[in-house]
């Protein structure tokens, strides 16, 4: 009996630490704001994406998006609307999130 050949797990696209300390931190004061609920994260050959949900079964509201081969044109990050809409992209992560926080400012009566 021959054993098959190994063949390596094709590589994938994932958020490293520092990157996901910058979205948990964004993602914890929506959650304590009552905006968000729960989280996915994919990672993929091509991308990685972080998925924002208002209640658990539902579409995400937003998706959190990592593309290396972006990286030296639009920029790498992405922030997606639930319609697909690109709302921002960037290549530093913490600028292209601050989209997000503007929905925590709100006027006050």
């Amino acid at each position: 009996m021959q054993t098959p050949p190994y063949r390596p797990a094709p590589p994938q696209v994932a958020f490293d630490r520092r990157e996901l300390s910058v979205i948990l931190s964004v993602y914890g004061r929506m959650v304590a704001a009552g905006e968000w609920r729960d989280y996915g994260i994919s990672t993929l050959s091509d991308m990685a994406v972080f998925s924002v949900f208002r209640r658990t079964a539902e579409h995400p509201l937003y998706r959190i998006e990592k593309r290396p081969k972006l990286r030296n044109r639009q920029g790498q990050y992405s922030v997606v609307g639930m319609d697909g809409q690109i709302l921002k992209r960037g290549q530093d992560l913490k600028t292209v999130l601050r989209v997000l926080e503007r929905k925590l400012i709100r006027a006050v009566d």
